[in-house]
């Protein structure tokens, strides 16, 4: 467990070394939670069209290594700002309780979770991964979410023979037939597949949230000691996020563009349509629609709260103030289109 103290000299160290006078720009490195992929360009996009800028903002992007990478380097006031999954960061503050740290801005109003499986293999529906080998890494965030999964589906869990693999052989696995399905983020591992030669006709993607699964994705997160300190850096920050949001959807031809100036060896159709594959299944939702970008709703949220409490039990009693927070949203969110 984290320190306390630790917390309280990282939300100085922000306050301090961080925020600048106020006709000067104010230093907001951003952590994401993977690599530069399709998804990440519209962060990209708000750097090249100066929408930072435009708030007194200066950010750079770094890459992170999944989905709950970011939290403690934001908790710890290495970075103001960061990308991670809002249940890794609920199971956090649970076991840091006073860590400096809270989701301000949800990004993945259907998150990726996904199981995705050969149609050849068998398998289309939940009900197939009974008598089937299902490929799972360890750490991965939609295995994390499989038991609820499973749960709400009535799934025997004695019947389905689980694999652990690793993410690097995950695909190749199930492009070989070694296993009949897999878990990971639904824009991964469909585009892995394809890149590995296995028919689109025959990747059938069972996105959890289309299953019972009322859990939130990915959002951006903040070091509250920094934002109380900085209210309106944090304002700018996630407009300018919006933007970037707003702009990849209207072009991602484009948005890909500026996430190939930051990772050149990419290959820029893929990464499009892994672009393409995230805002149509997990940004823009009907929710975002009629509601706006970035905020979550209340009933939605205490429902997530309790499918998580099949999986993990809480050390204390569960609080959805401390894990999100629209105090640096418009009324209304954004609008993305």
């Amino acid at each position: 467990m984290l320190h306390r103290n630790l917390f309280a000299l990282a939300g100085l160290s922000l306050a301090t070394g961080l925020a600048t006078g106020a006709a000067a720009e104010t230093d907001m490195p951003f952590a994401l939670d993977w690599k530069f992929e399709g998804p990440s360009a519209p962060y990209f996009v708000a750097i090249d069209k100066g929408y930072f800028g435009d708030a007194d903002l200066t950010v750079e992007v770094t890459a992170g290594q999944g989905s709950l990478d970011a939290i403690p380097k934001v908790a710890t006031g290495a970075f103001p700002v960061g990308f991670a999954d809002i249940n890794s960061l609920i199971k956090f503050l649970d076991q840091n309780p006073g860590a400096p740290v809270t989701a301000v801005m949800m990004v993945y109003d259907k998150p990726p979770f996904a199981i995705v499986g050969r149609k050849s293999l068998g398998v289309e529906t939940p009900k197939d991964l009974e008598g089937k080998v299902l490929g799972a890494p360890p750490p991965d965030g939609a295995w994390a979410q499989f038991p609820i999964f499973a749960a709400e589906n009535d799934l025997d869990m004695d019947a389905i023979t689980v694999e652990p693999v690793g993410f690097p052989t995950r695909e190749p696995m199930l492009a070989e037939g070694k296993v009949a399905s897999v878990t990971g983020f639904s824009f991964s591992s469909f585009l892995n597949l394809v890149r590995l030669g296995v028919p689109e006709d025959d990747i059938s993607t069972i996105l959890m949230a289309d299953h019972g699964v009322d859990l939130y994705g990915n959002a951006i997160i903040v070091n509250t000691d920094f934002a109380t300190e900085n209210p309106e850096a944090v304002k700018g920050f996630l407009e300018a996020v919006a933007m970037g949001w707003k702009d990849a959807i209207a072009d991602p031809a484009g948005a890909t563009e500026s996430l190939m100036e930051r990772n050149p060896a990419a290959d820029a159709e893929l990464e499009e349509r892994r672009l393409q594959l995230a805002i149509d299944a997990n940004v823009v939702t009907d929710w975002t629609q009629a509601n706006g970008f970035g905020g979550i709703d209340d009933d939605r949220m205490a429902s997530a709260i309790e499918q998580m409490k099949l999986t993990y039990e809480f050390q204390n009693e569960p609080d959805a103030s401390l894990y999100f927070s629209d105090a640096y949203l418009p009324d209304g969110g954004f609008a993305l289109e």
